[in-house]
């Protein structure tokens, strides 16, 4: 039980919405284009997380662009279809607004496909501070997006939780100074997460709520 807690920032894909399948069938399509025949699902995992910029550059630092508009293209025309909520989200994001959290995403997607995701879910309406790729120079796990989240929201990092589904949520909170917490329904998988030792391990979403006291 925390009680000094008044922020909670959450990275958006994998965490508060389930993009996975979204995600993973966007690189299959962008990677089928230029490579028929080479990859499948196991290999496209370790591209969840990075910008798309970091995960086309170990495969074709020549076409890096390129391969990003053919992959966005899909995302969009897809993205309705594919997304889907996790459990226990929707209502814990409300109970958490109610009681009066600051609450924030910060994510490494740029920001209008982030609404778009908020507002199929009908989570927009309680994040008063989004942070994307395009409001900062660095991404997590760099401190640069979790510190501007804090300052718009006029929280300390010592009173905020950044919540995520891999690695770089975790070590952008240490890195800024928060508390973590890791999500065990994490496509990468629970040990995988606890291996970067994260404060907290949420088996569901509502657990943030027995952590805060309420």
């Amino acid at each position: 039980m925390n009680n000094k807690i008044t922020t909670l920032l959450f990275d958006l894909d994998g965490t508060l919405i389930d993009t996975n399948e979204l995600i993973i069938a966007t690189y299959l399509h962008t990677l089928e284009k230029y490579y028929p025949g080479k990859y499948v699902r196991e290999d496209v995992l370790p591209f969840m997380g990075p910008t798309l910029h970091e995960a086309f550059s170990t495969v074709d630092p020549e076409r890096v662009e390129e391969m990003i508009a053919v992959y966005r293209a899909f995302n969009v025309a897809q993205h309705d279809v594919l997304v889907k909520e996790f459990p226990s989200v929707y209502e814990t994001m409300k109970t958490l607004k109610e009681k009066g959290y600051k609450l924030a995403v910060v994510t490494t997607k740029r920001e209008d496909v982030a609404l778009k995701g908020l507002r199929l879910m009908k989570l927009d309406a309680f994040f008063d501070v989004v942070i994307a790729m395009d409001h900062v120079e660095k991404v997590k796990p760099d401190p640069e997006p979790i510190f501007k989240a804090l300052e718009l929201l006029g929280s300390t990092p010592e009173e905020a939780i950044m919540v995520g589904d891999n690695f770089h949520d975790i070590l952008g909170g240490k890195n800024a100074g928060t508390l973590t917490a890791g999500v065990a329904w994490s496509l990468k998988g629970r040990e995988f997460l606890a291996k970067y030792e994260p404060d907290y391990m949420l088996d569901e979403m509502t657990d943030l709520l027995t952590i805060l006291g309420e």
